[in-house]
């Protein structure tokens, strides 16, 4: 089974049934018959199985269609995050070499310095002549889908490591699809449920769209930049919506920005997932007060698909009535997936200790793209290491505490600190620098920076502020402050001791 198989399954069983809805409509069988022609067109340029494509997009209706045509192609799906700064998206090109790059007029931009991008073939969506070349394909069923085999590649989806250096996590289809099931089952999607993606399609690939085809659900995509819960809740009263997935600064954009009296517009929604950072028990209590029932919790990376754990709807009721330290858990286990924590020696840590949360299972990613090295640092012996230092208590829900990897989540985004150290010890004037993230209610994590300067040179934090501005740091990487100590906390061997500045930030209540 693979996904191309799913949506000529969906096509054959129900042809008029939507799998896309809102502005750009379409039925499962226009669906089957419009990723055809794409498949053909990818063959008819002399593509190998196994091939890179790479899709640079923001949120489009196309997307459905272009993973569907790759799919059937015998080819390998890259969704790209189009926010990438050039350094990020030329290592991603180093690492994939993708034979094709699918692009929009909009970000063809991003595309003109990125070394190698001559040798792959370009498709621009927006143009005449990619109509043209689709509509000179015939929309017959490529031979090639019921070669495809469960192991097969499927898909890449990149995520920042500790180094800034981005990881590709590879899915062959039958992690992708066994993982298809549990989403299902787990967030009640079933061929009825009309699910509105509004997190970027790059990170939604396993979480949102191949459950929703694999069971034949509807979709629709919606502008990931600059979210607008008005907006969101007007969409979702219109196209009554059964199901999304936001980030919890989104969630708490509704909870500040969308008018009490507005509410109703999202009572269509069964299931609202979130995830990716915490999210406080009180800023819960008054998401659950306002929208209802309709929350489940996700905790896991995207080496494992996404899923791990779940604090799934009743237990944020339980939260709520009886059992209130449950809303400062991650959940418990998800289906198909084992979860442990263990310690050093690998042992499972016992009630109150701390260990690292490792996952088991059958969608756990089958390597990093041509990374050995940091494939055998985090896979051994099936069980995928997350880095995550957490408690376990006697019900199995498990409490994260501490981010081993350091990693900043900040509005769902990941972000590696060495990546802000690295242009700050650019600085003249910077002698010791390290960056944490610290709690913020609307982001999620905040960024700070906390330097030592070198003797004789002064420079003030507004000063460092505005040179990471005009650095080569997107905005959301620009640390919200910059303090400066006389030196920073070390250990023995000279290693600068983050968590000894981070309890300073998350200990003592201090406001960025």
């Amino acid at each position: 089974m693979n996904l191309g198989l799913a949506v000529r399954r969906n096509s054959i069983r129900n042809p008029n049934s939507p799998a896309l809805f809102g502005e750009t409509s379409m039925t499962y069988q226009e669906l089957d018959k419009r990723s055809n022609r794409i498949a053909n067109l990818l063959i008819n340029n002399d593509l190998s199985r196994g091939d890179r494509v790479a899709v640079l997009l923001p949120n489009r209706s196309e997307v459905l269609e272009l993973i569907s045509g790759i799919s059937k192609s015998a080819l390998v799906y890259v969704g790209l995050n189009f926010r990438l700064g050039p350094t990020e998206m030329q290592q991603i090109f180093d690492n994939c070499e993708p034979s094709v790059v699918i692009t929009d007029t909009e970000h063809l931009v991003q595309l003109e310095d990125l070394v190698g991008i001559g040798s792959a073939k370009l498709f621009n969506i927006d143009t005449e002549m990619w109509e043209k070349e689709l509509n000179d394909c015939g929309d017959e069923c490529p031979l090639i889908l019921d070669t495809i085999k469960p192991d097969d590649d499927f898909c890449i989806v990149y995520t920042s490591g500790t180094t800034g250096k981005p990881k590709g996590v590879l899915f062959d289809h039958s992690r992708a699809l066994q993982h298809a099931t549990v989403a299902c089952i787990e967030y009640e999607i079933n061929c009825h449920s009309r699910y509105l993606v509004q997190i970027p399609h790059n990170s939604s690939v396993n979480i949102t769209i191949v459950p929703c085809i694999t069971i034949g659900a509807a979709l629709s995509f919606r502008d990931s930049r600059n979210f607008d819960p008005t907006g969101f809740a007007k969409q979702v009263d219109e196209d009554k919506v059964t199901h999304s997935f936001l980030v919890p600064t989104q969630l708490m954009r509704l909870l500040d920005k969308l008018p009490q009296e507005e509410d109703g517009k999202l009572d269509s929604l069964i299931t609202l997932g979130y995830g990716s950072s915490p999210i406080s028990p009180e800023r819960l209590k008054e998401l659950v007060s306002r929208f209802g029932s309709i929350f489940n919790q996700l905790y896991g990376m995207a080496e494992i698909a996404s899923i791990g754990t779940l604090l799934r709807k009743e237990d944020h009721s339980l939260g709520l009535s009886s059992n209130p330290e449950l809303l400062a858990s991650c959940g418990q286990p998800s289906m198909g997936v084992n979860v442990k924590v263990i310690n050093e020696k690998g042992n499972q840590v016992e009630k109150g200790e701390r260990g690292e949360v490792v996952f088991a299972g059958t969608h756990v990613m089958k390597e990093y793209f041509r990374d050995s090295e940091r494939t055998n640092e985090v896979l051994k012996d099936g069980w995928m290491h997350s880095g995550d230092i957490a408690e376990i208590d006697e019900n199995g829900f498990i409490y994260i505490v501490d981010r081993k990897k350091n990693l900043i989540i900040r509005g769902g985004l990941n972000i590696a600190p060495t990546e802000i150290e690295n242009v700050l010890y650019k600085h003249e004037a910077i002698l010791e620098v390290a960056v944490i993230g610290v709690p913020d209610s609307e982001w999620g994590e905040a960024i700070v920076a906390v330097v030592a300067l070198k003797d004789g040179i002064e420079v003030t934090a507004d000063q460092l502020k505005e040179y990471c501005g005009e650095s080569e740091l997107t905005s959301i990487k620009v640390p919200e402050r910059i303090e400066i100590w006389d030196e920073l906390p070390k250990n023995t061997v000279g290693k600068i001791e983050k968590n000894t500045i981070r309890s300073v930030f998350w200990g003592s209540g201090r406001q960025v």
